[in-house]
């Protein structure tokens, strides 16, 4: 894995339970839905998430550039599906959400998918873009060299 893939990666490692957890957290507080939680079952969704998350996007950064097909911020907004249907399980509704996001994320009832680094961490804005910038040069360097 390269530098800026690993940095990412670290970054995202250590961001990715918390975010998935104070994500349900925020939604269950504002519905006031914290009487029916089942803490040890939150725990259990945020974190078989994060594991399947942190394993694709392990499996991401080892792939050669030219052949990733997905983008982190895939990875990451498919990690909220199980804490959607969590969510929905404990019978929290979907809120009201604005046409780019019905759009971009039609299954987001809870407003849960991250558009930009920083929807996840203020953290990962730096470091995502420092990956995405190596990742483009890479991209256009490499396809220069082919031709």
């Amino acid at each position: 894995m390269d530098e800026y893939s690993q940095r990412l990666f670290d970054a995202l490692s250590a961001s990715l339970e918390p975010w998935l957890r104070g994500s349900f957290d925020r939604v269950v507080d504002e519905q006031g839905l914290s009487a029916g939680v089942d803490v040890g079952r939150r725990d259990a969704v945020v974190a078989d998430a994060a594991r399947t998350a942190i394993e694709r996007l392990h499996q991401l950064f080892e792939t050669d550039v030219l052949e990733q097909r997905h983008n982190p911020l895939q990875i990451l907004r498919s990690a909220t599906d199980p804490v959607t249907v969590a969510l929905r399980d404990l019978g929290a509704q979907p809120i009201e959400r604005d046409e780019f996001q019905q759009r971009s994320f039609p299954d987001d009832d809870f407003g849960l998918c991250p558009a930009a680094w920083v929807d996840i961490d203020e953290s990962l804005a730096e470091v995502g873009l420092e990956w995405g910038a190596w990742k483009a040069a890479a991209v256009i360097t490499r396809r220069r060299e082919a031709t």
